[in-house]
């Protein structure tokens, strides 16, 4: 028998049952996909982030309950956070190895966690009827896509109205970001739908900050913004670009913390 320590861990809240969860597992080394997979169906959270120690730092990897995803913020968040207040980490800055997208870090300052991603440049197109009707809504300012769909809405309060038909989105075959600007504390707000995955709506998606970043640092004339997810749990997140990398910074707390057991 096998155990693994496994954490629970709210990313870009400071508070429980805000921001994202996410289950975090450190290896000794990388076991089979297909138990990494059936590791994460089991926990059933949007994203279980896995990771083993190396000479440079540590591999990072993410899988949600389909399967390995090419990049997540908050699973990154909360993967810094066991490492920083768990495993007895000495320096202020960690280095990740991943599959897809390179290397990432992230940094500690007091309480916050700054992430230091890929941005990602988000072209526009035709608003696709499907989208709009999926979305419940006539009309937007403007359709982009990059890794995902990117929706820009006029206000804040038509992202916080939307009631989206997420199963409907499946034939889209992306995932659906909307946004706006904020309303006064906020330079602007999103929320994220993944149709097909077992969480339909992502409480807070640091990696679709990538594509929200550097087009706010365009629209709003700054490169550095503080950003709401406004779910039902949300969260805040500290935003810069730095030419073509995006820093998001946020908090995280823990929620859980025990063992996995696994028998063959």
């Amino acid at each position: 028998m096998q155990q693994i320590d496994f954490y629970m861990v709210d990313a870009f809240s400071d508070t429980t049952f805000g921001g994202n969860a996410a289950a975090v597992c450190p290896l000794t080394e990388w076991m089979p996909d297909e138990t990494l997979l059936a590791m994460a169906r089991q926990h059933n959270q949007s994203e279980t982030a896995f990771f083993i120690t190396t000479d440079s730092g540590y591999e990072l990897r993410w899988f949600t309950t389909q399967g390995e995803i090419n990049l997540c913020g908050h699973a990154t968040l909360a993967a810094a956070h066991v490492i920083f207040e768990y495993l007895n980490y000495p320096e202020t800055t960690i280095h990740f190895d991943t599959r897809f997208v390179g290397p990432l870090s992230v940094t500690r300052n007091g309480d916050w966690l700054t992430l230091d991603f890929p941005a990602w440049e988000s072209e526009p197109v035709m608003p696709l009827p499907l989208l709009l009707e999926t979305l419940g809504i006539t009309q937007c300012k403007e359709v982009r896509v990059a890794r995902d769909y990117m929706v820009v809405l006029e206000t804040q309060q038509q992202v916080e109205a939307v009631c989206p038909n997420i199963n409907a989105m499946i034939p889209l075959g992306k995932m659906v970001c909307i946004t706006a600007p904020g309303d006064g504390e906020y330079d602007f707000v999103s929320r994220f739908f993944c149709p097909g995955e077992s969480v339909p709506e992502d409480p807070v998606t640091g990696s679709t900050h990538s594509m929200l970043i550097p087009y706010w640092a365009d629209r709003l004339g700054k490169t550095q913004m503080l950003a709401r997810q406004v779910s039902s749990r949300g969260g805040d997140l500290r935003c810069q670009l730095v030419g073509n990398r995006v820093l998001i910074a946020g908090k995280a707390a823990t929620y859980l913390i025990g063992k996995v057991f696994l028998r063959s």
